[in-house]
C-alpha cells in the first residue's frame, strides 16, 4: 500500500488522466415524451418563416406527428414519409404533421417533391431553432453531421393535444447504427426493414 501511495505522489497530476468518452451519432438516452403529455406550446413554421403553426392549438381532435432526422435525407425521402403518404389507413389518421428541425422553405420545398399536389393532405412543418423537439425531449447529438441537434425519428399519435401513442427509434434514426444514415443508399427494401417502430404500418392502424 505505501509503494503505491508512493507512486501517485510521484505521478503529475496532468498524467492522470480519466479515460476518453467519445459520443457516437446514434448516442442516446430514454425518450421523455410520455403517453398522456400535451403537445408543446411553440410555434412551428409552415411554407414561410412569418407563417406559424401550433400543434398544441391546430390538434383538437386526432393526428399525427412525425419527427425525422432531415428533409431530403435518403431514409425519410425514400420510405419513411412515402409509407405515411401511401398509407391505406392515412385518411383515419386525423392530422398529419411532419416536423423537421430545418427551415420553412426546406420543408417546403421537401413536401412539394414528395406530394406534389398535396394530394395525401400530410403538412410539413419546420422546427429551426429545435425548440420544439427539445421540448418534448426528442432532439440528440448530431453535431458531427449536421452542424447542430437535431429529432429523432418518431411518430406520435395525439388526440386533443395529448400523446395517445409514442413511437420513437431506440437508436434514434432508425436505420443502421454502425454508420451515419445520410451514407445508406435510398433502397426502400432495406430502409423500411429498418425503420421498425415509427414505420406507418406500425402507427396507422
Amino acid at each position: 500500500m505505501s509503494r503505491t501511495r508512493g507512486l501517485l505522489r510521484i505521478l503529475p497530476r496532468s498524467s492522470v488522466t480519466a479515460p476518453a468518452f467519445r459520443r457516437t451519432f446514434t448516442t442516446t438516452r430514454p425518450a421523455c415524451v410520455n403517453v398522456g403529455d400535451r403537445i408543446p406550446d411553440i410555434e412551428l413554421v409552415e411554407g414561410s418563416p412569418g407563417n406559424k403553426v401550433n400543434l398544441a392549438k391546430e390538434l383538437k381532435g386526432k393526428g399525427v406527428i412525425i419527427g425525422v432526422p432531415a428533409a431530403f435525407s435518403p431514409a425519410c425521402s425514400a420510405s419513411h414519409i412515402p409509407g405515411y403518404l401511401n398509407s391505406p389507413s392515412l385518411k383515419s389518421a386525423g392530422q398529419v404533421f411532419v416536423v423537421s428541425v430545418n427551415d420553412a422553405f426546406v420543408m417546403k420545398a421537401w413536401g412539394a417533391t414528395l406530394d406534389p399536389t398535396n394530394k395525401s393532405g400530410i403538412r410539413f412543418l419546420g422546427d429551426p431553432d429545435a425548440k420544439f423537439t427539445g421540448a418534448m425531449d426528442l432532439s440528440f447529438e448530431s453535431a458531427s453531421i449536421f452542424g447542430n441537434d437535431r429529432s429523432k425519428r418518431y411518430a406520435l399519435v395525439v388526440e386533443d393535444g395529448k400523446v395517445k401513442e409514442s413511437y420513437v427509434e431506440p437508436d434514434n434514426t432508425g436505420v443502421d447504427g454502425k454508420s451515419p444514415f445520410l451514407q445508406i443508399q435510398p433502397r426502400p427494401q432495406n430502409l423500411l426493414t429498418a425503420i421498425a417502430v415509427s414505420s406507418a404500418d406500425k402507427v396507422l392502424k
